[in-house]
């Protein structure tokens, strides 16, 4: 019998396990990687710290074989034959070397300034080796060299500089940065950042700036006379053997957040009847589909029906505006309306004494509401009056709106103004004083900006009455207005007006909705004045100052048609604009 040949079944890898395994292959020799670099990073550093620290001492073992009275910087003070700053290579590194030699004023001989006639008791010197590149770093030593005898210490006097720096509350700083510089240079020749907020500087017989900052807090400094003709904090004088003391002031710095406004502003009431939400009453009328009919009974229209708002009770309230509608008849119907007020006891008609013709009724469309007090007409409802005569046809009222002026401001945009502190740093050549803050701002395209880095201080907010505006108010009243220190974003409220000005809002037709970033463009014919403004959440725009001219206006709003139209500005115009939606 012939055997048929048996064949072994070898099970084989599919693609996505191929690449699973090569991914975690991946992960294990990419950390092994990691680390190998690691730590050729870490034994490099290593190795270049060891080499700049054994520069550092080599620096400082030939300091300790040189004479007291040769160890400073060349051209310094303690004068002395070592350079401030030198190179060297090793293993293809370039290290700098920077040296720097203080004298060093200690209470610890248990005499102090001024009665100390040799204050320089020892010398301080320091030395930095620092080098660049991937593993870039450096190593700083310190030593201090005291004389052997009376005669060395005094041997070079100079003067002494004592600086103290203090915060808003009279407490010292710590670790103030304090830098004493060559005024015509601008050359730093002695730093400190003394934890206890003071230190003593050991100087040549001169005149010096000095600058006192620190992180987050605000700075200080001495001015030179080419700078301020009488400065408050000239620059400080190193006088041989004598004690200079100055005080200066810094801390935490804080911000304003600045909102340019309106002192008033426009809102509305508005119905487009898409449902009875906004109707308090109704007879023999119905509300449907964005529209007020009469009832329609078997196919025949009631001959009289009316529609009554909701109470509008505006918190805030300035004065009235208007009231207006939009609505259709046809030959035999008739729409009128009326408007309503509380009198204490019950909704009755405003008597036409003070709104002539609404016991009768308005047809025409928009109603001025101007006249109406607002501590007797506080509170307005609308009525609507459907009639027709020819019952198989109804009038039609699509959506109504009654507007008014409020106190609630609306942001202005792009407004310059200036911020001016309190704190004076001398006084000018015509003996005018020079402030140590003095800046002008503009307000960005929302009315609002953020001003950062202002010292404590008490600041005036004010305009150019170039521009046609007047700062009317601010919140905080009254100016100046406080800042403490460390305090962030504090809000201050600019309210501004003109002789004339133009709010616009812009909304939807059939729904009366405010549109968000219309582009609103506001322009007179010789384009002398040519602005484009967005609209807010509100719907709503601000131009200020205006000329007392027509202007054309221009309003595009995505998914609806645009409008263009003429808008006259007079006194503190206001304008309402409904645009249609694309079908």
């Amino acid at each position: 019998m012939i055997k048929s040949p048996s064949f072994k079944k070898i099970k084989s890898f599919t693609l996505i396990e191929v690449l699973v395994g090569t991914f975690l292959i991946l992960i294990v020799f990419l950390g092994i990687f990691a680390a190998y670099q690691l730590g050729l990073k870490v034994v490099g550093q290593s190795k270049n710290k060891i080499t700049a620290a054994a520069i550092a001492n080599g620096e400082i073992e030939k300091v300790r074989n040189l004479p007291y009275e040769s160890i400073g910087i060349v051209g310094g003070f303690p004068e002395g034959d070592l350079e401030s700053i030198k190179t060297t290579t090793i293993n293809n590194i370039e290290y700098t070397i920077e040296t720097r030699v203080d004298y060093v004023v200690d209470s610890a001989d248990g005499i102090s300034m001024p009665e100390d006639e040799c204050p320089n008791d020892y010398k301080r010197m320091e030395v930095k080796i620092s080098w660049s590149g991937l593993l870039g770093g450096e190593v700083k030593l310190i030593t201090d060299v005291s004389p052997e005898n009376l005669a060395q210490e005094c041997a070079e006097t100079g003067g002494i500089f004592l600086i103290s720096v203090f915060d808003a509350y009279g407490m010292m700083v710590t670790s103030p940065l304090i830098e004493i510089k060559i005024p015509a240079t601008g050359e730093v020749v002695k730093t400190a950042t003394p934890i206890e907020g003071k230190h003593f500087f050991s100087l040549a017989p001169a005149t010096y700036k000095v600058v006192i900052s620190k992180n987050n807090y605000s700075s200080e400094r001495t001015y030179g006379i080419e700078e301020i003709a009488t400065p408050e904090k000239p620059h400080l004088i190193v006088l041989e053997g004598e004690l200079t003391e100055s005080s200066f002031s810094i801390d935490k710095i804080s911000s304003f957040s600045v909102d340019t406004l309106s002192p008033w502003g426009m809102d509305y009431f508005s119905d487009s009847f898409l449902d009875i939400t906004k109707v308090s009453q109704c007879s023999d009328v119905v509300v449907v589909g964005g529209e007020v009919v009469l009832e329609d009974v078997a196919g025949v229209y009631k001959n009289f029906g009316y529609l009554i708002s909701n109470p509008i009770t505006p918190a805030n309230l300035i004065s009235w505006q208007e009231f207006s509608f939009n609505d259709f008849e046809t030959a035999g119907t008739q729409i009128l309306y009326q408007v309503l007020y509380f009198s204490g006891s019950g909704w009755i008609l405003i008597p036409d004494t003070d709104l002539p013709g609404n016991s009768t009724g308005f047809e025409t469309s928009p109603v001025d509401l101007l006249g109406l007090g607002i501590s007797t007409y506080s509170q307005l409802e609308l009525k609507v009056n459907l009639s027709t005569i020819d019952t198989a046809v109804t009038p039609v009222l699509y959506d109504w709106q009654l507007s008014w002026l409020t106190s609630e401001a609306v942001p202005i945009p792009n407004i310059s103004f200036h911020l001016q502190g309190g704190k004076i740093i001398g006084t000018d050549e015509n003996e005018d004083p020079v402030y140590k803050y003095s800046q002008g701002h503009v307000s960005g395209g929302n009315g609002h900006i953020n001003i950062s880095n202002l010292e404590w201080d008490n600041y005036t907010f004010s305009t150019d009455p170039a521009t046609g505006l007047d700062l009317e108010s601010t919140e905080p009243s009254p100016q100046p207005i406080g800042l403490s220190p460390d305090t962030l974003q504090k809000p201050a409220k600019l309210y501004l007006t003109a002789q004339n000005s133009l709010l616009v809002t812009i909304q939807g037709l059939n729904t009366a909705e405010p549109i968000f970033s219309a582009a609103v463009r506001l322009y007179t014919l010789d384009l002398i004045y040519d602005n484009t403004q967005y609209t807010d959440e509100d719907g709503q725009t601000y131009f200020i100052p205006l000329e007392s001219t027509d202007y054309t206006m221009e309003v595009e709003a995505a998914g609806y048609v645009s409008y263009s139209g003429i808008v006259s500005a007079l006194g503190d115009t206001t304008k309402i604009i409904n645009l249609e939606r694309i079908e």
